[in-house]
């Protein structure tokens, strides 16, 4: 299977596009803070999905996977402070999504587990 044609690849691949169009209206004195983390712990979903698909074994495949999971932790927490910065209004649609990727990642490891 390509990762292409995982749900949570897709899935994750709009929410980065939702943390780029959030983050886009952040001060500009926090374009190398907030800003630049949570694109980068975004895009980090994604590509370690594709980069955990193209490994030899299970067990990379899901340490991938783990990273992407990481990441989600990481989005939630900065998607926290955004707010109590007062930075956006609401979050809690990307936090809605966030948890579906997560719950998605966290299926993904456990089929893969019970292959091993």
């Amino acid at each position: 299977m390509m990762h292409t044609d995982l749900k949570v690849y897709q899935k994750s691949l709009d929410f980065v596009l939702s943390i780029y169009q959030l983050t886009a209206d952040f001060p500009n004195d926090e374009k190398f803070g907030l800003t630049s983390q949570l694109r980068r712990a975004a895009v980090s979903i994604p590509c370690n999905i594709a980069e955990g698909v193209s490994k030899n074994s299970t067990k990379d495949y899901i340490r991938f996977l783990y990273i992407s999971l990481g990441s989600t932790s990481e989005i939630e927490c900065l998607l926290e402070i955004t707010q109590r910065l007062t930075y956006c209004n609401s979050t809690s649609i990307l936090t809605n999504d966030l948890t579906i990727i997560k719950k998605m990642l966290i299926k993904l490891i456990a089929s893969l587990k019970m292959r091993e």
